[in-house]
């Protein structure tokens, strides 16, 4: 505790450096972002106890810039005009190789699947300017869909590009879906908060 004490600023010091250089590993965006923020204010703190203005004055920019980007991307979050659905062909060359890309993280969260061509009838793409973040895939069955995928890409993990496809896009009421079910066994599943319902291993959404 005597040692905490007095060694307290060195402790300061390297922790929101570590945490600065922990925030750039950071895949998501948003997180990048607010873990980025907290450590340039524990530098500023540490910065300004040792008088070095010029740290002080570079990390305070550094919080203002990280919070308008913090801001804009909760903006963004929910915002209809911030993501596009594309509908694709389930043989679709780009779609595949999105699919091939970030295959070993599809399984992570997904660990059954293996996408089929031949049983898919409906996929989309969920753009953000030129950049996917999203797929998904559906089986009907009269008026119901089975999820097949959905899959959100790491940089935009914290936030739900797939609600735009289940609510907001208005594809599948278009083609007579009226309930979708989601697989069993999805790990780290966020339909609860879009409206679904749990129905034992799988949720389920009514149009």
């Amino acid at each position: 505790m005597t040692w905490l004490a007095d060694h307290w600023l060195d402790v300061l010091g390297w922790g929101g450096s570590a945490l600065l250089v922990y925030s750039l590993l950071q895949a998501s965006v948003l997180r990048l972002r607010v873990l980025n923020a907290i450590a340039c204010v524990i530098l500023i703190v540490f910065n300004a106890a040792l008088e070095v203005w010029p740290m002080v004055g570079m990390n305070t920019v550094l919080v203002a810039i990280n919070a308008w980007f913090i801001v804009r991307l909760l903006r963004d979050r929910h915002d209809e005009t911030a993501f596009e659905v594309l509908e694709v062909g389930p043989a679709d060359e780009y779609l595949r190789h999105t699919l091939r890309v970030h295959g070993a993280d599809i399984l992570k969260f997904n660990p059954t699947f293996v996408h089929d061509p031949a049983d898919t009838q409906d996929a989309f793409l969920v753009q953000k300017g030129d950049e996917t973040v999203g797929v998904v895939l559906l089986r009907k069955d009269g008026d119901t869909a089975d999820v097949l995928l959905d899959y959100v890409t790491p940089r935009f993990r914290d936030f739900s590009p797939g609600e735009f496809v289940w609510r907001k896009s208005g594809l599948l009421a278009d083609r007579g879906i009226r309930r979708v079910v989601t697989p069993p066994g999805m790990v780290g599943a966020y339909y609860d908060r879009l409206g679904f319902r749990r129905e034992g291993e799988s949720y389920v959404l009514e149009l």
